[in-house]
């Protein structure tokens, strides 16, 4: 879940209505968190639980002694930098896949709701009860509401109530499903990606002139993010085909790996890795304009082998 709005660039700027665009889906036109996103953010604050910042990105000043029995470079892998060394080119064990939208907020008449469609939620593993059909002009929701039509936004549709949406056991008793399951609308897959862009957080900054403290002339911009409260799903998958993983209870120090403080939690194998990176996401952050309030999300599922 998104806890902040969260800007991942495309690193380009464009002529229109948003200067600085977002990461999409090429054949949908979806907002999306890229897994590499997920893997280097992953991969630097688990370094920093660790103790070793220079474990993180491509790590060419690791000497090779430095790299072995080292949970995080076993986890996520090592850069190849042409030699012979077996250690230096080593295959990382995890893959995490892209974040794609599960449930976006949107403003509506009868308050919040969050917005999917059929197909995606059939995607994620969650089932759909009272799904009548899917005409482009009707929403089916889970909310209480008396009137025959509903605003997603500027969207005027008709509603129908009675529908039930039953999540993966990962979910279903956290208070963040909780908090929506009974304000859930159904969309057509065409009508989705219009809601979705339609309602994505728009921000619009200046440069500030360090002379005069004052706005620098020309240079104002403007700057889209997948809003907070927007719910997104990824698979994180382990595939450690080796079973050798360094088990460790302590952090790194000079005298080498496991030796200093005790960490959070005992990592027993590459996705307790990752899930300690992931935790620190919920304080600093993936993404972008970060230090504007951007990018914190939390990780709301239960991990499990």
């Amino acid at each position: 879940m998104a806890l902040d709005p969260v800007h991942i660039g495309t690193g380009q700027t464009r002529i229109g209505k948003v200067d600085n665009t977002i990461v999409r889906e090429t054949g949908t036109n979806i907002p999306k968190i890229p897994g590499t996103s997920l893997m280097g953010a992953s991969r630097s604050y688990a370094s920093l639980v660790y103790g070793k910042p220079a474990a993180a990105g491509q790590h060419k000043k690791l000497k090779t002694e430095q790299m072995q029995d080292c949970p995080i470079v076993y986890t996520f892998g090592t850069y190849n930098n042409g030699n012979n060394d077996a250690v230096a080119g080593q295959q990382g064990k995890i893959s995490i896949s892209d974040a794609q939208i599960l449930f976006f907020p949107v403003y509506s008449m009868a308050g919040p709701v969050w917005v999917s469609t059929f197909e995606i939620l059939d995607s994620a593993g969650f089932q759909v009860n009272g799904l009548i059909n899917s005409e482009d002009n009707v929403l089916h929701t889970s909310l209480n509401w008396s009137k025959e039509t509903l605003n997603l936004g500027w969207l005027h549709l008709k509603a129908k109530n009675g529908l039930a949406v039953e999540p993966q056991r990962e979910i279903a008793n956290k208070k963040e499903w909780e908090s929506i399951k009974q304000r859930i609308v159904i969309v057509s897959i065409k009508l989705f990606s219009q809601i979705v862009n339609s309602n994505l957080e728009v921000r619009t900054s200046v440069a500030i002139d360090p002379e005069t403290g004052a706005a620098e002339n020309g240079a104002l911009f403007t700057y889209e993010a997948i809003p907070r409260a927007t719910l997104l799903w990824s698979d994180v998958v382990q595939d450690d085909y080796t079973s050798k993983f360094p088990k460790t209870k302590k952090q790194f120090t000079a005298k080498g790996e496991n030796s200093g403080d005790e960490l959070p939690s005992e990592w027993n194998s590459p996705l307790d890795v990752v899930k300690s990176g992931f935790e620190v996401m919920e304080f600093l952050g993936v993404g972008g304009m970060t230090t504007r309030g951007f990018g914190r999300v939390n990780c709301i599922a239960d991990w499990r082998l």
